[in-house]
C-alpha cells in the first residue's frame, strides 16, 4: 500500500488467507508441493482447495514440498525496487525451511544491484499462522507510520513472544518428517497418545508433553495458550487446523469461556505445513510473555 513507506513481503507458509494479502497490499511468495504426479503452487498455477488436499492426504497421499528459491524471491522483489520502494520480508522459520535463506540471498544480491534501496529480512522463527501473526503485527506497525527499520526492529523484538501451541491427531506424518520415531508413532497411535508441541526459540517444532485422547490434547493446548498469554484487549488469537472444523469450534468455546472478548481468526493449515503435520492438526498462536512460559 502506497501509504506505507515500504513494501511488505512474506511466504505462503504463513497460512494467512489470500484475502488478507490482497486487502493489505502484501506480496506472498508461494512454497510448492508435489502430490501424485502433479506440482502445486510454487511457481505453478495449480492449486488444490484445502478440503480436497486433506481428503487426498487422508486417502494416503504423500506430498513432498519445495521452498521459495533465491531466484524466485529476486524476481518478485525486483519489481518493488524498480519502483523505488524499500522492502520488509517476514519469512518462514529458517529451522524448518530454506525459504528465509533464499530471501536473505536475494536481498544481498539485489542490494548490490539497487544500492540506494534498503531490504530487511526478518526470520520469524515460526510456522503457519505464528509467522502470520508476526506479519500481522508488523503490518499494523507499518500502517501507523513506522519506518522500515523501526518496523523490522519491532518485529525482531516481538518474534520470540509469538507463541505456538500444537497438537496432532495422526503421528504418521510427524514420523515421516523425523519429528517422532517409528516406535513412538506406533505406540502412540495404539494408546491414543497425542503429542503436545510448540515452536522453540530456535524456530523448531518440538514436543513438550503428551495427552491421552483428543479432547484432553485440545484442553492442554488451550491451557498452554492461556498460561503464556500477554495480550491487551486488541490482540487477536490465530488458529489453524488440518480439516477438523468441529474441533476448532470446541477450542474456540474453551478460549471464550476464559477470554470472552478476544478476537479469534481461523484458517486451514496450508498444504506445505499440512504435508508434515497431517490431518487433524490444531495450532493456536498468540502474543505471550515468551515461548517458554
Amino acid at each position: 500500500m502506497e501509504k506505507r513507506a515500504f513494501d511488505i513481503f512474506t511466504d505462503s507458509a504463513s497460512d494467512m488467507p489470500e484475502e488478507f494479502f490482497k486487502e493489505n497490499g502484501i506480496t506472498c511468495l508461494k512454497l510448492g508441493y508435489t502430490l501424485g504426479d502433479e506440482n502445486y503452487e510454487g511457481e505453478t498455477d495449480n492449486k488444490l482447495a484445502p478440503k480436497e488436499f486433506y481428503e487426498r492426504l487422508a486417502a494416503g497421499g504423500m506430498p513432498t514440498t519445495t521452498q521459495v528459491t533465491g531466484e524466485m524471491a529476486k524476481e518478485y522483489m525486483r519489481v518493488s525496487l524498480e519502483k523505488g520502494r524499500d522492502i520488509l520480508v517476514i519469512a518462514f522459520s529458517s529451522a524448518l525451511s530454506g525459504t528465509a535463506g533464499s530471501f536473505i540471498v536475494a536481498a544481498r544480491d539485489l542490494s548490490e544491484e539497487f544500492p540506494e534501496r534498503k531490504i530487511r529480512v526478518v526470520d520469524s522463527l515460526n510456522a503457519s499462522m505464528g509467522e502470520g501473526l508476526l506479519l500481522y503485527y508488523a503490518m499494523k506497525k507499518a500502517d501507523e507510520g513506522a519506518s522500515l527499520d523501526e518496523t523490522a526492529d519491532y518485529a525482531e523484538d516481538l518474534k520470540l513472544r509469538i507463541c505456538a501451541h500444537f497438537t496432532v491427531d495422526d503421528l504418521f506424518h510427524l514420523k515421516r518428517g523425523g519429528r517422532v520415531s517409528a516406535a513412538t508413532a506406533a505406540i502412540g497411535t495404539m494408546l491414543k497418545i497425542k503429542p503436545i508441541m510448540h515452536v522453540s526459540d530456535e524456530g523448531k517444532l518440538i514436543a513438550i508433553g503428551k495427552a491421552m485422547g483428543r479432547k484432553k490434547s485440545l484442553h492442554t493446548v488451550v491451557e498452554n495458550l492461556l498460561r503464556s498469554a500477554d495480550m491487551d484487549e486488541t490482540d487477536p488469537i490465530f488458529i489453524t487446523h488440518g480439516n477438523c472444523e468441529d474441533d476448532i469450534e470446541y477450542v474456540k468455546k474453551l478460549i471464550w469461556e476464559r477470554m470472552p472478548n478476544v478476537k479469534i481468526y481461523v484458517n486451514f493449515v496450508g498444504a506445505v505445513i499440512g504435508s508434515h503435520s497431517g490431518c487433524g492438526t490444531v495450532a493456536l498462536f498468540n502474543k505471550g510473555k515468551s515461548r517458554n512460559e
